[in-house]
């Protein structure tokens, strides 16, 4: 059914579409220009989402409470210097028990392998548990730089600290090792230099105000993803994925927004829905806003809840998320 009518807008995705054609240089791009990919790796609620869009300055990847928000690879974008960074954000690595699970695993790792350079966060709270061990037991078979980022640092000792650094330098050939709180900031810069070091020489790959090579269309789809995420916690597990059906930039410069939510039973719906049709105008409100945000524009947001059985095993919603669909 029908949510509502938000007043926001954006910009049309069609300027978000890729990588520049490499044959010209960019505009504004030094004649010392360094560029390349990083892959942010770790298990679910390391942080990575929080510090990739610290890194860049701005929201580009979902954040939430709830673990395994991450579905598909997001790249952020910042420059350091005369380095561009080009930073991929992939989904937590864990256990796969599911469809969906299988392919958010294999788009992770996929991820690292590609990179110039990978960075595996660990939660310091936590330390090794056996999620960060399975994934240490992979490392090897990434053959590039791995720097190891410990996040959450001002939630833990200092003794436990470096007792967890020294234990995790012994497991893994890590390059460096930096200490964070991507929440707050503390030691990000540290790390913004150190990776633009790493860069590869040649040619930038994005115009040099480029955030995020994720087309506007996507970005606001997982914008809307996130606030159902924060308004409804645990009562709708991750049965639900948001795809933009529409997107209409209007004669005044603001963009008209058709959006599906889809659940996979009609109860989930009735739960999306909220009694009088107060959740779902709550999350259009909220997802509204930070769609403006992004697209730098109003936005006139229409929400509509549908339930589709097993979703999560249709193709064309993972080509929609960016993924990968796993066979079998």
């Amino acid at each position: 059914m029908t949510d509502h009518d938000q007043d926001d807008a954006s910009q049309d995705d069609a300027s978000n579409e890729g990588p520049a054609n490499a044959v010209s240089a960019l505009p504004g791009t030094p004649a010392d220009a360094r560029a390349g990919f990083v892959a942010l790796i770790g298990v679910p609620n390391a942080g990575k989402s929080t510090l990739l869009n610290n890194l860049v300055g701005t929201k580009v990847s979902i954040v939430s409470r709830k673990v395994q928000t991450t579905r598909a690879l997001v790249r952020g974008i910042f420059i350091e210097g005369s380095a561009q960074v080009v930073l991929v954000d992939t989904p937590g690595i864990f256990a796969p028990k599911r469809r969906l699970d299988r392919a958010m695993v294999h788009s992770a790792w996929s991820g690292a392998a590609d990179a110039d350079a990978v960075c595996l966060l660990v939660d310091a709270r936590k330390g090794v548990d056996e999620e960060v061990e399975a994934v240490l037991g992979r490392l090897d078979g990434v053959k590039r730089d791995k720097l190891l980022i410990l996040n959450k640092i001002d939630l833990i000792a200092r003794e436990r600290l470096l007792e967890l650094a020294a234990k995790l330098n012994a497991a893994a050939p890590f390059a460096e090792t930096f200490m964070i709180s991507a929440l707050n900031g503390s030691g990000v810069q540290d790390l913004r230099r150190a990776l633009a070091a790493r860069m590869p020489a040649g040619p930038w790959l994005y115009p040099e105000d480029q955030v995020s090579d994720a087309p506007l269309r996507m970005l606001a789809a997982e914008i809307t993803r996130e606030k159902i995420y924060d308004r409804l916690h645990e009562e709708l597990p991750y049965r639900s994925t948001v795809e933009t059906d529409q997107w209409q930039v209007r004669s005044d410069g603001s963009v008209r927004i058709e959006q599906t939510i889809f659940v996979e039973r009609e109860s989930q719906r009735s739960i999306v829905l909220g009694k009088g049709g107060q959740t779902i105008k709550a999350i259009g409100q909220a997802a509204r806003i930070g769609i403006s945000e992004a697209a730098d524009a109003k936005v006139h947001l229409f929400l509509h809840v549908k339930v589709r059985e097993n979703w999560a095993d249709d193709p064309a919603r993972y080509r929609e998320m960016g993924l990968e669909f796993p066979r079998g």
